[in-house]
């Protein structure tokens, strides 16, 4: 094995989690595809099983890395990933929090925003200190000691898009790119430090891969807006940032994969709005795909052979790391989530693989 963590040359032999989640993302041989979902699989079951539950366990580091690791064990996923919101930072910059109970996700109350422009932003000196912060990247360090270079360790760190959304609230954020586009490119300069930030501490505690949401949706903005914004600061990223990206972007993104390509990321996480045949064509190989099992309907309200056709479907596809879209539900069934790498192994053997 390379230094670095990726298996060089054949890939007949099995691998561990970590070295097939690691060459999957470097476009190196794999024995068979990885499932690593980069955002969560936090669900209410495995609260129950492990005696974490929400909130506690966005904000206590051995609940967090405790309900994280039924990714590995439980489901049988190449990797494991213990941010399971996107709000640790906004908390920690004073955001007003909904903290919800063990069925709901944490959410920012976005009705009265912190800032109001670029000249806002400001980190505090004890950003990295913030019990919110220090939950992830504790945690990272207690799944590091107890799993050791067996499986792949995610880390997220939101994107300056995202952090926008809760530091000025999506209306005035999104009406600042038509009105004062300029302002609004300073104020992305100014939140790409916390994206940084917190990245490199994740990354300092063992973090192997980090997942950046910056949620410029088709939803809400075109894929212009993409590369008019997003997309230098996203080459930027990966050229500073020292171990492999996934970029996530929700909902309908098929129309800005030709820029996403361009970023030198490791790979994109995508919606299962995109079709991952349009999708493979739409990046033309110059990225890795990581998705794109539908959440609310397949794996929430379905069962296991619905399950097992989306991940057929991507694998035909091409697609490089099958995992759900997004953050599943969190009364996701586990017999669901456990059929998607028995799904992957079995199109592997079918195919030659392992």
């Amino acid at each position: 094995m390379a230094a670095n963590g990726h298996v060089n040359g054949s890939a007949k032999e099995k691998m561990t989690p970590r070295e097939r989640t690691l060459n999957a993302l470097a476009g190196l041989p794999v024995d068979r595809p990885p499932v690593a979902n980069p955002t969560s699989v936090a669900t209410v079951e495995m609260m129950d099983l492990v005696g974490a539950y929400f909130p506690e366990a966005n904000r206590n580091a051995e609940m967090n890395a405790r309900l994280a690791a039924t990714e590995y064990t439980e489901f049988g996923f190449d990797a494991i990933s213990p941010y399971f919101s996107i709000i640790q930072e906004s908390s920690a910059l004073g955001c007003e929090m909904q903290w919800e109970q063990k069925d709901n996700w944490p959410t920012v109350r976005m009705t009265n925003p912190i800032w109001k422009s670029s000249k806002d932003v400001k980190v505090p000196k004890d950003f990295l200190k913030h019990p919110d912060i220090v939950a992830i990247t504790d945690s990272i360090k207690l799944l590091k000691q107890q799993f050791g270079d067996e499986v792949a360790i995610i880390g997220k760190t939101m994107g300056p898009w995202t952090l926008a959304y809760h530091v000025f609230g999506v209306e005035p954020f999104l009406l600042g790119t038509v009105d004062d586009p300029a302002e609004t490119m300073a104020s992305l300069e100014a939140l790409r430090e916390f994206t940084t930030l917190f990245g490199q501490a994740q990354i300092d505690a063992g973090a192997d891969v980090l997942t950046i949401p910056d949620h410029a949706t088709g939803d809400l903005v075109s894929g212009e807006y993409y590369k008019r914004f997003l997309l230098e600061m996203h080459q930027e990223f990966a050229e500073e940032i020292s171990v492999p990206i996934i970029l996530h972007i929700c909902g309908d993104t098929v129309d800005r994969m030709p820029y996403i390509a361009e970023t030198g990321m490791a790979a994109f996480h995508f919606d299962s709005r995109n079709d991952p045949q349009e999708a493979m064509d739409a990046v033309d190989g110059k990225i890795r795909l990581v998705g794109n099992i539908n959440n609310p309907t397949t794996l929430y309200a379905r069962g296991p052979e619905e399950v097992r056709q989306e991940v057929y479907k991507a694998l035909d596809a091409g697609v490089q790391l099958i995992a759900p879209e997004c953050a599943i539900p969190l009364k996701t069934k586990a017999e669901n989530l456990i059929e998607i790498p028995i799904a992957v192994e079995d199109w592997a053997a079918e195919h030659g693989m392992g």
